[in-house]
């Protein structure tokens, strides 16, 4: 994708670590009851992140109910830098609705931060696209042959566009343990030398398992499950 990895060196090392942990993903268009979709539940995780030519960090990963309401949060904190991103959205029978989102990051304690509110979010947060994508991804019929397109805005609200489909289930062993994983590849139509495999949680809606983006087939990022609370996520 043009705004994670792949520009590291240009965006900073923060805003590049909360951009490829929250990915990266996007809503799809396709019309599919919320009912039959696994059910959200509350959760605390941390990943292991590693970008070519950076440190590497460690990322907290959280997603709480909160009344009508879930709010899912990345942050993460190193020696020349800290990042922070939060999306409130709710759903419904049509679908996940971005509510409001905030980022933050400062490198060498130089920074900036974002807020979108409801209206300024065509479509949906990348935050909230994270949870929406691992949710309904294997639910679309959505293929290597015919992907699903993705929509989302970035920190800035700036629209991006890809596309992603569903391999087949498969098992995998991170420092967290051995789950049964939901493999999902995410390709940008504009720069197909590039793609991101990302495995999914299928019982756990926003959890990542693992993720690697690579260009040119060469690896550049890797993100792994280190730590895993199930009851972590509940709101106090």
């Amino acid at each position: 994708m043009r705004h994670f990895f792949a520009t590291a060196a240009q965006r900073g090392l923060v805003s590049a670590l909360l951009g490829a942990a929250a990915l990266l993903i996007g809503n799809t268009a396709l019309a599919i009851s919320s009912s039959a979709l696994p059910i959200p539940q509350p959760f605390e995780a941390q990943y292991r992140l590693e970008i070519r030519g950076w440190p590497g960090a460690t990322i907290t990963h959280k997603l709480t109910h909160e009344g009508s309401h879930w709010l899912s949060d990345m942050s993460f904190s190193i020696a020349v830098a800290r990042g922070q991103e939060r999306s409130r959205f709710s759903l419904d029978e049509s679908g996940t609705h971005s509510l409001l989102y905030s980022s933050s990051y400062s490198l060498f304690g130089i920074g900036d931060s974002y807020q979108l509110a409801e209206g300024d979010i065509r479509s949906i947060d990348r935050q909230a696209a994270l949870f929406d994508l691992s949710r309904r991804a294997g639910f679309e019929g959505c293929i290597e042959t015919s992907p699903c397109d993705l929509a989302f805005v970035d920190h800035r609200g700036r629209d991006e566009h890809f596309q992603y489909y569903v391999n087949a289930p498969t098992t995998i062993s991170v420092p967290a343990g051995e789950f049964d994983a939901k493999q999902v590849t995410l390709v940008d139509a504009e720069k197909p030398d590039r793609h991101l495999l990302i495995n999914f949680h299928p019982e756990w809606p926003g959890l990542i398992l693992s993720a690697e983006y690579q260009k040119e087939g060469r690896k550049q990022t890797t993100l792994t499950m280190t730590q895993f609370n199930p009851a972590g996520g509940n709101a106090p």
